[in-house]
């Protein structure tokens, strides 16, 4: 196919004013079509009237500071983006060393576990029943109808003696009479040791190698 003078004139001039509105992937194929249509031009240019070689010039220092440009603004969205990870990073040290209240399990070192219940107001009992690390229930007790904590110490019998050192489940039980209304795991506080970036999600590692997201905290409150 012939290409003649004036189409190629047109063509490469279209091309060199569009160009700055093109996204910098597109930068290295445009750059190449540039030269491509240069070669055109100068192959099928009028030899009794050549364009002008400053014309060349004009096109070929336009197409590189709009090349430049879009480098320079490629560099800046990289630079940006790395500082607002540097800043989120930053912020994730103010979770360090806090109590998070989460649905998470809690680990149980001894210490009592503070535990905040939710039970049904419609219901007349409810109770914090304990699943052990191997997830079987090790513990029941009856609890007020109330929003109010309260703390499971993790006394296994009379004798004082305390359950082994491990991470621990809690559900809050709400029963009508021996009807059975709800069971949903109750919330407990854990010390977050660890907090990171994964995914774009800030993910909290508890007491006991626990991880739960930053967006299923619901509370947060100074060691006590």
């Amino acid at each position: 196919m012939t290409i003649s003078p004036v189409a190629a004139q047109t063509q490469l001039q279209s091309n060199t004013s569009s160009v700055s509105d093109k996204a910098a992937s597109l930068i290295s194929s445009d750059f190449e079509t540039f030269l491509q249509m240069m070669t055109t031009q100068a192959r099928y240019q009028d030899p009794l009237e050549p364009m002008d070689s400053s014309e060349y010039a004009a096109q070929l220092a336009q197409f590189s500071m709009v090349e430049q440009q879009v480098q320079t603004n490629e560099l800046l969205r990289t630079l940006g983006a790395g500082g607002a990870a540097h800043n989120n990073v930053a912020a994730l040290s103010g979770w360090i060393g806090m109590e998070a209240l989460s649905p998470a399990p809690a680990h149980f070192d001894g210490t009592p576990v503070t535990i905040a219940p939710n039970p049904l107001s419609a219901a007349d009992s409810a109770f914090l029943v304990v699943y052990g690390p191997d997830g079987a229930e090790i513990d029941r007790q009856q609890i007020p109808i109330s929003p109010e904590s309260t703390q499971w110490d993790g006394i296994a019998g009379v004798d004082g003696s305390t359950f082994p050192t491990g991470n621990y489940t809690f559900e809050i039980e709400s029963y009508d009479g021996e009807t059975l209304l709800l069971a949903e795991r109750a919330q407990t506080y854990g010390r977050v040791t660890e907090a990171r970036i994964e995914k774009g999600q800030t993910v909290l590692i508890l007491k006991g190698s626990l991880a739960v997201l930053a967006d299923n905290v619901t509370g947060l409150r100074e060691p006590v």
